[in-house]
């Protein structure tokens, strides 16, 4: 016996189909929004920045899982009491050397920052890359990270005064203590 449906059954069955799709397309908006307030809260100014570099929020929340999904498989560990006296140490050297050799100082703060990163377990690379892999770590300290990079490699007519030298000093500092702590730091989710 041959199916016949009537124009009322083909007007509900249409009217279902376009429910359905409806709602499958809210469901999915609703998770795309969930998922941008997420990656916007734990990146702060860093979303910001990438939004600006990537032309799209969209581009940038894919880069900035990108990177949550690269320092998800990074071996991260805590320093031992050992290590982290011995950085310190390393730190107050530095400080006392500002004085005399501010240009010197900025730059051995800059080579420590690399150095207490590679203990804890990043990887060595450029200072992008670095920086990158720390924001999903440490999204918090970034602005100031970046500046005190930028003033500390500045050279020729452009070379940063004491003043900024001393400015990025304090930002390394802020930096070096944030890297420093014992306390866990914010959980690294990777991509949904």
């Amino acid at each position: 016996m041959p199916l016949h449906i009537t124009d009322s059954q083909s007007v509900v069955v249409s009217f279902l189909i376009v429910l359905g799709v409806i709602i499958i397309l809210g469901v999915f908006i609703a998770i795309r929004k969930a998922r941008s307030k997420r990656i916007k809260a734990h990146f702060g100014t860093e979303y910001d920045r990438a939004v600006l570099e990537h032309g799209s929020a969209q581009a940038a929340e894919s880069r900035l899982s990108e990177r949550e999904t690269r320092v998800g498989a990074f071996k991260l560990r805590e320093l031992s009491a050992t290590e982290r006296e011995r950085f310190l140490n390393e730190w107050n050297g530095i400080q006392a050397r500002f004085l005399d050799h501010p240009r010197t100082a900025a730059l051995e703060a800059d080579d420590l920052i690399n150095s207490l990163l590679e203990a804890r377990g990043y990887p060595r690379g450029s200072f992008e890359q670095r920086a990158a892999d720390i924001s999903v770590t440490y999204p918090s300290v970034m602005e100031n990270y970046r500046s005190a990079h930028s003033i500390a490699v500045r050279t020729g007519p452009q070379e940063a005064t004491t003043e900024e030298l001393r400015t990025a000093l304090i930002q390394y500092r802020g930096t070096f203590d944030y890297l420093l702590q014992v306390a866990k730091p914010v959980a690294v989710r990777t991509a949904a």
